[in-house]
């Protein structure tokens, strides 16, 4: 049995609320449930946490040093400003894959730039919440593979 990580970023509280437009109308209870249904059937557990907060994120993935198989991280607009994520992440030392439920590389041209994807092992965009467990279904399968 594994332990994955998946890690949200700002706003991503207000999903289902915030721009449906853009993000759809479900709820990170909904990404939660999915992901823990994924991880659940495939016999794996699964850490599950959002905040607005940069320094939790960063305390997040040091936590997963040494005790998760993977992250899958969707870091909202940290995506494109913070460093010290990136800086966590790169003492990470297994898979990430980062997600995001818009296609960023369709908005306003400051969304374009990933600081996070130098670290990714892939990047999921634009497929709504789907992204997440597409995302997880890839570390569970390359667990698998050894």
């Amino acid at each position: 049995m594994s332990l994955f990580y998946v890690l949200n970023g700002p706003n991503l509280n207000l999903l289902g609320q915030r721009q449906p437009e853009i993000y759809g109308y479900e709820t990170m209870a909904d990404v939660e449930r999915n992901c823990r249904a994924l991880t659940d059937a495939a016999g794996h557990q699964l850490f599950f946490a959002q905040s607005n907060r940069e320094y939790e994120l960063i305390d997040w993935i040091h936590e997963a040093r040494g005790k998760a198989a993977g992250i899958v991280i969707n870091p909202g607009a940290f995506t494109h400003t913070s460093v010290a994520i990136l800086d966590a992440l790169n003492a990470f030392e297994a898979p990430v894959i980062e997600v995001h439920i818009s296609n960023i590389h369709k908005r306003e041209v400051f969304r374009h730039h990933s600081y996070v994807s130098t670290r990714a092992e892939g990047v999921i965009a634009g497929l709504g919440i789907e992204g997440y467990e597409m995302a997880l279904r890839h570390l569970i399968n390359r667990l698998a593979r050894g």
